[in-house]
């Protein structure tokens, strides 16, 4: 049964657990993290091999290594929620650039051949528009 929920953040809202709303940071805490490792391993291995990632991405060797320092920064800051809103920024067009080269470069449709859509991208942008819509929750070490 649907009640109505008069907690921080959702006055008026019907909400069918209301209770959960009590971990919506804690939520945001998870997705953080996991949004922060996916980008951070990304963009160590984009440090580690410039070459060979800027080969299999179709770029030169100094814009896959600043691309990887900035998704290795980026990932940190939105895991540790260091400037969130800012490394959240920062990541959303880093994937509207992915999602550009699969379009219109590589003619990659939402799904892909073997996974590879831009259906994972749009997913991450979604992600971060969350965190930086909600500065990343309660739990942050600096705004």
């Amino acid at each position: 049964m649907l009640a109505r929920e008069h907690c921080a953040g959702a006055q008026g809202r019907l909400a069918m657990f209301p209770r959960l709303a009590a971990f919506t940071d804690h939520g945001l805490l998870l997705m953080r993290l996991l949004v922060g490792l996916i980008f951070a391993d990304s963009g160590w291995n984009h440090v580690r091999d410039p070459e060979g990632r800027s080969r299999s991405i179709g770029v030169s060797k100094g814009f896959t290594a600043f691309l990887g320092v900035a998704e290795l920064l980026g990932g940190i800051g939105v895991a540790l929620g260091v400037l969130t809103q800012l490394a959240a920024a920062g990541l959303i067009l880093i994937m509207l650039g992915a999602i550009r080269m699969k379009l219109f470069v590589w003619r990659t449709g939402f799904w892909g051949k073997q996974a590879y859509g831009w259906h994972y991208d749009l997913m991450l942008v979604a992600m971060n528009l969350v965190i930086l819509f909600t500065s990343g929750g309660r739990f942050v070490l600096w705004k």
